[in-house]
């Protein structure tokens, strides 16, 4: 563990180097000054430092299927499995509806998100500890950690879509213009998972059991979104509090893009989106007033 550590910081000091010696001109003056309000954030330093951003990315998807006996196939065998096991109990056993929907493609639609973002919460539980080499000897914006850990498994969720494109081929089921806007959602569904995750990642650093927590956290929320079932099973009158997961919201976005379905609850996705841009401006705040304390505690 040690020489991993070692070579990751040398990696990181060559990334900075190489980084300070593109830049023409005089050198910057690095001033450090109290910060002028509680939310005060350096945007200007993650842009800065985003070669550093690249570097734990690319480390971070080198180390998941390096020495791997199947390699990138994990992808695919997770979400096959489920799908298979959900369609099994919660499709024939169950008789779960599905908005007329086969329902591993149903499943599939709502499983990829959220198998995302369930992945990028776990993993930024344990990151700031696993990287305390990395935290107490050299400067970067610490917010970067948590972030290399939203960004590497878009890689997996790209790849799962693969499969999901797949099958909806099989079915019959053609794409529209709908399919256009996954993007946005696959955005929402990637500040939904930094919201937690600075959260996570933050309280992890003075609390080390968070991150026994966070799976448990992450089976409950899984049966609290419509994963398994459709939103239209929710009572009507229940729908507004439903909405406030912002994972429905995400979910429901991805139904709409990839099947074609008519638009999405207005209230649930407006509830949604309301929780999430809250959570999220939350956890910034958050993570930058626990910043200060990693070095000390850590």
């Amino acid at each position: 563990m040690q020489s991993g550590a070692g070579f990751s910081i040398n990696w990181l000091f060559n990334t900075r180097k190489r980084a300070e010696s593109s830049v023409k001109g005089p050198r910057r003056k690095l001033v450090i000054e109290k910060r002028s309000s509680f939310f005060d954030m350096d945007w200007a330093a993650l842009w800065e430092y985003r070669e550093v951003l690249f570097a734990l990315v690319r480390r971070e998807i080198t180390v998941r299927y390096k020495q791997t006996a199947l390699g990138v196939a994990w992808v695919l065998l997770q979400p096959l499995v489920t799908i298979t096991i959900f369609t099994i109990i919660f499709g024939r056993l169950a008789k779960m509806p599905s908005d007329g929907v086969w329902y591993p493609i149903f499943a599939l639609s709502a499983l990829l998100p959220w198998f995302y973002v369930a992945e990028s919460i776990t993993r930024s539980g344990g990151v700031m500890v696993a990287n305390t080499n990395l935290i107490t000897k050299i400067y970067f914006p610490r917010m970067l950690l948590p972030l290399s850990m939203i960004v590497a498994p878009l890689v997996d969720l790209v790849l799962s879509l693969m499969l999901l494109f797949g099958l909806l081929i099989y079915a019959g089921i053609p794409l529209t213009w709908k399919v256009f806007t996954l993007p946005v959602f696959i955005l929402v569904a990637m500040l939904t998972a930094l919201s937690v995750s600075l959260f996570v990642s933050a309280t992890n650093v003075k609390y080390r059991d968070v991150a026994y927590a966070v799976p448990f956290m992450m089976q409950v929320w899984m049966f609290a979104s419509p994963i398994v079932y459709p939103v239209s099973l929710v009572p009507e009158q229940w729908r507004l509090i439903y909405g406030l997961n912002p994972m429905v919201g995400v979910i429901e976005g991805f139904r709409w893009a990839l099947l074609g379905q008519t638009a999405p609850d207005l209230v649930v996705m407006g509830g949604s989106c309301i929780v999430f841009v809250f959570v999220l401006i939350v956890g910034l705040i958050y993570f930058r007033r626990m910043e200060r304390q990693f070095a000390d505690v850590i």
